[in-house]
């Protein structure tokens, strides 16, 4: 009995032994690998050239290469906005801004503090913005085609609406001028302003100056909604809607300069449709120098991340042959025209959103039949952030 008892106990120490050692050997295994993942390099595989059929000219390329410099702009922009207590060192570096790579080497030291302060500010260059004409003559970049379209006149009445919060006066300013200067009287009804809660100065009493002015002379044509706290996009632009009267709402931001062309095919396809959602063809705007920099036509779509991509046109719209037909697309990003009814009986926009970026691809589950990138009229956007 006692051999026997001797014999258990070594047989459990046997097997407690055994599955300690095998632990240390799962460690050591582990660290092993983890020290030499860390050592060696890994060799991404290169990917395949991608070429979409239709796309002849590269236009999938051109965009692609144009988000990944405005990705750059953006981060290199990040790393210079400075934080609390940094002002003073941000001044002594400004001549290594971004801001000054293609623009300004002509201004005193003491011109570029305060351009890159409003730089740091504003994400664009809003002492520029100040200098140049609230009416300034754009290109016109539609497609030859679309010059030559006839439109009926009895198109539907619009309500532009501006959304903002903190923009360069002047940019605001100019994006209510262009809108007033190319869009015909008939069609344009009034103008919403929502203001998300700025505290800028410039956007209380001379906005407000602006606006009387422009009333004086066109009674009730600018309506401003101004928000007791920060709502965010998504509130900012139901309160917009729900401020508008035409029968249809163009939802925009507040810093867009308006074509020439742009509201009679919109107008139109929503005419023949009013299921159609709608978001204009854009060119952008260069965050330094301003200068208008064309865009391909493009559709507009997401990827598994849902962040909203710039998409080559699907087969069927080249195989059309036809730069003044619409394209089709998934989502829409940024701003979009759509009937004021209908939008309100899809459900608008969900308010419970807290970052913008969800309702581009809530749209095009909501619409079944969206549409976006109308080909034969278009906005220039100021890419800022």
């Amino acid at each position: 009995m006692a051999c026997t008892r001797r014999t258990k106990t070594l047989v459990s120490t046997c097997v407690i032994l055994s599955g300690m050692t095998n632990i240390v050997c799962l460690l050591y295994v582990g660290w092993v690998t983890n020290y030499i993942a860390n050592i060696y390099i890994k060799v991404p595989m290169p990917l395949p050239e991608r070429k979409l059929e239709g796309d002849k000219r590269g236009d999938t390329l051109r965009i692609m290469e144009r988000l990944d410099r405005l990705e750059n702009v953006v981060n290199q922009h990040i790393q210079e906005t400075p934080g609390r207590g940094e002002e003073s060192q941000a001044d002594k570096s400004f001549s290594d801004s971004s801001l000054f790579a293609h623009w300004g080497q002509d201004l005193s030291p003491e011109n570029r503090r305060v351009a890159l302060k409003m730089f740091q500010y504003y994400g664009y260059n809003g002492y520029l913005s100040d200098r140049l004409s609230l009416d300034r003559p754009t290109s016109d970049l539609r497609p030859e085609g679309c010059r030559n379209l006839t439109y009926p006149l009895n198109l539907p009445q619009v309500s532009i609406v501006f959304i903002f919060v903190n923009e360069a006066l002047s940019v605001l300013l100019r994006s209510i001028h262009s809108a007033i200067n190319r869009t015909p009287s008939h069609l344009l009804k009034e103008i919403i302003l929502v203001d998300d809660n700025s505290s800028n100065d410039e956007l209380k009493e001379k906005l407000q100056d602006f606006v009387s002015e422009t009333n004086s002379q066109h009674p009730g044509f600018i309506k401003m909604v101004r928000h007791a706290k920060q709502e965010g996009l998504i509130r900012s632009r139901v309160s917009g809607w729900r401020a508008a009267t035409a029968p249809v709402v163009a939802l925009f931001d507040a810093h867009v300069e308006f074509n020439v062309g742009w509201a009679e095919p919109i107008l139109q396809r929503i005419q023949e449709d009013r299921t159609r959602i709608i978001s204009p063809s854009f060119d952008n705007i260069k965050y330094d120098t301003f200068e208008i920099d064309e865009y391909p036509l493009s559709a507009q779509g997401f990827d598994w991340e849902l962040w909203c991509r710039y998409l080559n046109p699907p087969k069927s719209w080249w195989h059309k042959d036809n730069k003044t037909a619409p394209i089709q697309s998934p989502a829409l990003i940024g701003c979009f025209v759509v009937d004021r009814l209908y939008f309100e009986e899809i459900g608008l926009l969900d308010e419970g959103m807290e970052v913008y970026g969800g309702e581009n691809v809530e749209l095009g589950i909501r619409s079944s039949s969206t549409t976006g990138g109308s080909t034969t009229g278009g906005t220039i956007l100021l890419r800022d952030r």
